[in-house]
């Protein structure tokens, strides 16, 4: 097999490594932008409530940021091995380089880094994404990778993931990642509730759903660690062998979960053991003050509240009568 340009004939073009998730980007510039809104309005508010507000927006915005992003990331579960394998069909060349299995809720992204990187004469940096959401074919797009050229390691991992194959990942991570996505979504709408909540009175409702947005978050992960239930398929490299674990995501929606569960359950308890605490905290005590004085500053005519007492004496007459 001869090379045109250092390129395969039958292969259109050389695969360019991966930059960076879109999905990602945008939901990050959207959460960035709602934070600095509100903290153009920061200068505005006196007074110690002026950081209580601060502390509120940016804890509220972290979680919601983490519910939305969570949902696009391909690291729920990582792995990776350094090894030495065939760099591509019908080619002796060997490559070493680490491979990786980079697991999300979509799908599942294989990287090939070399080390070095520059072998061959060409930049080995892959990173290759093949989704398993509804709608999606797994197949088609292992297949176009197949057309395309890719690396052979990059190959043997995504057939790991592939229906045919006798693992049977693809159906487990599959369902357990739809039903992870339903859960936090659900979960994002009691965030939304619980901001709604925290506006009013009485803010221990918004503990309430807070409380809730974390059981959904538990919900998510449970429903994803459902597919350590079946055996796992090792993915072999020579002697080593690639076993994904929990990656950053798991660890940041689980640490997400329980920061909501804290502060539910904090909002309830000053709720019943300190509730001047808590209404100071949401800057709800200077309010009905601000009211009572509004209402309590009422001007008076003193010449009209004399002529009032005055007419308002009962006017007797005394008729004695001589018998």
């Amino acid at each position: 097999m001869t090379l045109f340009d250092g390129i395969y004939p039958f292969y259109p073009q050389q695969r360019k490594s991966f930059v960076f998730d879109v999905d990602i980007i945008i939901v990050i510039i959207v959460f960035l932008v709602i934070a600095f809104s509100f903290l153009l309005i920061l200068p505005g508010i006196r007074g110690r409530a002026r950081l209580f507000w601060l502390l509120r927006v940016i804890t509220s915005l972290f979680i919601g940021a983490v519910i939305v992003v969570v949902q696009f990331t391909s690291d729920w579960e990582s792995g990776q091995v350094t090894a030495s394998a065939t760099y591509k069909s019908f080619s002796p060349d060997v490559v070493h380089a680490d491979v990786g299995v980079h697991i999300g809720l979509s799908g599942v992204n294989v990287t090939l880094v070399g080390k070095p990187v520059e072998q061959l004469n060409e930049t080995i940096n892959y990173n290759e994404h093949f989704s398993w959401l509804f709608g999606k074919d797994y197949n088609h797009e292992f297949q176009e990778g197949l057309e395309r050229g890719l690396p052979n390691p990059i190959l043997y991992v995504a057939e790991k993931f592939s229906i045919l194959s006798p693992c049977g990942m693809h159906g487990q991570y599959r369902i357990a990642g739809h039903y992870a996505s339903a859960t936090l979504w659900v979960a994002f709408c009691a965030w939304l509730v619980s901001n709604m909540l925290y506006s009013m009175p009485v803010p221990v409702y918004g503990g309430y759903m807070t409380l809730v947005t974390g059981a959904f978050l538990i919900f998510a992960l449970l429903s994803f660690s459902t597919v350590r239930n079946s055996s796992p398929c090792v993915i072999h490299f020579g002697s080593t062998s690639l076993q994904p674990v929990y990656g950053a995501s798991f660890w940041l929606t689980l640490a997400t979960g329980l920061l909501c569960f804290l502060i539910g359950a904090l909002v309830i308890l000053l709720h019943y053991v300190r509730p001047d605490l808590l209404k100071a905290f949401f800057d709800l005590c200077e309010d009905e003050e601000e009211e009572e004085g509004m209402l309590g500053e009422v001007y008076i005519n003193p010449h009209l509240a004399e002529t009032k007492t005055i007419s308002s004496q009962p006017n007797f007459k005394l008729t004695i009568k001589n018998s």
